[in-house]
């Protein structure tokens, strides 16, 4: 259903579609439920012919800009993300806890593709706006969710972050160095907004069959990698697989989710500047179709009163088909 609702959104020149990707994140497969409990991400990749030829015009102006000779591939996203405290089961307010949080996004990302260098390079631009609060429907998507699967209730959404518009702006550089065995794929960016504001780095290694693109991809800004960009100048065997492990390394200077809200005061806790992940996963593809799964462990994130959060380990799961 809402794959339909989606689509029903896209521009009307629809044949200029590529692919669709849909991401899910949550920590059920580590067996808890508490911090970043959800992420679900829902993107289009689209050539620059599926939009209006005003809209057309303007990419153009942009593709000239950024260089003429390199590819290039943009796309659209819908995606909620989900944020509770530890003890969901009680609707007391938990000041020494992380908040209770929803933030629900359209965005729009543009890729390049530089294969003039010595070594590929791709560059990821993203723009989410959305909203926080109970209009990004957080507690009616897991109540509903945790009543289907007979979990526990959430009882404590009347203590969410209250409403507020917000938006990030996510900048992405990953370079490629390897062949289709083995490769190394270190990544740098930074995130700026409302929402968000860090600096990264980090990188993954692969060893598999027929590697191509630039890695699994993740909801967070930036994340996504649109697969046709690659797959236009590249002949692709039908059959790819690959394991893949790596680290992303965030210095942090704001967090809504964490800070609290940022036109207003709103429950927060102390965060932590520094932030780490270390992921692990594997990754399929047969002609058009890609499934790839990917296990996170997060260091820990905020201490209230002195007292720590913890890491937190959960998983992201992205299905991708082009056409």
């Amino acid at each position: 259903m809402i794959v339909w609702l989606a689509a029903q959104a896209l521009p009307a020149h629809a044949s200029g579609l590529d692919e669709i990707q849909i991401f899910v994140e949550n920590d059920f497969l580590a067996g808890t439920d508490r911090y970043y409990s959800n992420g679900l991400k829902i993107g289009f990749g689209a050539q620059k012919e599926a939009w209006p030829a005003p809209v057309q015009n303007w990419l153009e102006s942009v593709y000239r800009y950024l260089g003429p000779d390199k590819e290039y591939e943009q796309g659209f996203f819908l995606g909620q993300n989900i944020y509770t405290p530890r003890d969901i089961k009680t609707s007391e307010a938990q000041p020494n806890d992380r908040p209770w949080a929803g933030w629900l996004y359209a965005g729009w990302v543009l890729q390049r593709l530089d294969t003039t260098a010595s070594h590929p390079v791709l560059d990821t631009l993203e723009l989410d706006v959305g909203v926080i609060g109970p209009p990004a429907l957080a507690k009616q998507v897991q109540t509903q969710w945790h009543k289907l699967i007979g979990a526990p209730e959430p009882r404590g959404w009347e203590n969410q972050l209250p409403a507020e518009p917000g938006f990030m702006v996510g900048y992405l550089k990953k370079w490629k160095f390897g062949n289709d065995t083995l490769d190394i794929i270190p990544h740098a960016g930074a995130t700026v907004g409302t929402v968000q504001t860090f600096a990264r780095a980090g990188g993954i290694v692969r060893l598999g069959r027929n590697l191509s693109g630039f890695g699994p991809d993740s909801v967070e800004a930036g994340g996504a990698m649109l697969q046709s960009t690659y797959q236009q100048i590249q002949n692709r065997p039908c059959f790819e697989y690959y394991l893949f492990a790596g680290f992303d390394v965030r210095a942090v200077a704001y967090n809504v989710f964490l800070d609290g809200n940022f036109f207003r005061s709103s429950p927060s806790v102390d965060r932590k500047d520094g932030v780490y992940d270390v992921l692990v996963g594997l990754s399929l593809r047969y002609r058009a179709a890609r499934l790839s799964l990917t296990q996170i462990r997060r260091s820990e994130e905020f201490s209230s009163n002195g007292i720590g959060s913890g890491h937190q380990t959960f998983h992201s799961l992205n299905f991708g088909l082009e056409f």
